[in-house]
């Protein structure tokens, strides 16, 4: 698929962080986070390939006021060329993947049958200072869905 075979969706607004999320960027419950909502379709189907809630610290990303545009999505380079614009560069990401039974609104959004899991994706951000820098729960069907991983190894004798 290329980009001209999709439709994205987004939507922002601003939430308080949960203790869920307060715990994993390090700041008090109740502190504004920017959460972000995408949806990416293929054009030949209805339901979404994914369902991606992404959030950052709102007093982090402020000095670039189009950080908090809905109408500048999708931005070229993703959320690693947006943090650079505010001087934040990433140092790794963390994803951790489990398997669960979806929410009804995920079952709608995503057009599962009875009884399909989804696959659940929590994504964590580092910054090179080791900061959270985004934490982001990105949902895909799994029926319809293959994760590949590759993992480099470093080699015993040179």
């Amino acid at each position: 698929m290329t980009v001209s075979d999709l439709n994205f969706e987004a939507e922002f607004s601003t939430i308080e962080a949960d203790g869920d999320l307060a715990e994993a960027f390090g700041v008090t419950e109740g502190a504004p986070l920017l959460q972000r909502v995408y949806r990416t379709r293929s054009k030949r189907e209805d339901a979404p390939l994914s369902l991606i809630h992404s959030y950052l610290v709102r007093s982090m990303i402020e000095a670039n006021p189009d950080l908090l545009r809905v109408d500048k999505e999708p931005w070229p380079g993703g959320t690693q060329h947006q943090l650079y614009t505010i001087g934040i560069e990433l140092d790794r990401i963390v994803d951790e993947v489990t398997a669960r039974p979806p929410s009804p609104d995920e079952a709608e959004a995503l057009d599962l049958g009875g009884g399909v899991a989804v696959l659940v994706i929590r994504k964590t951000s580092y910054a090179v200072d080791d900061r959270v820098v985004e934490v982001a729960d990105i949902v895909f069907p799994g029926d319809r869905t293959q994760l590949a991983y590759a993992t480099k190894l470093k080699r015993w004798r040179s």
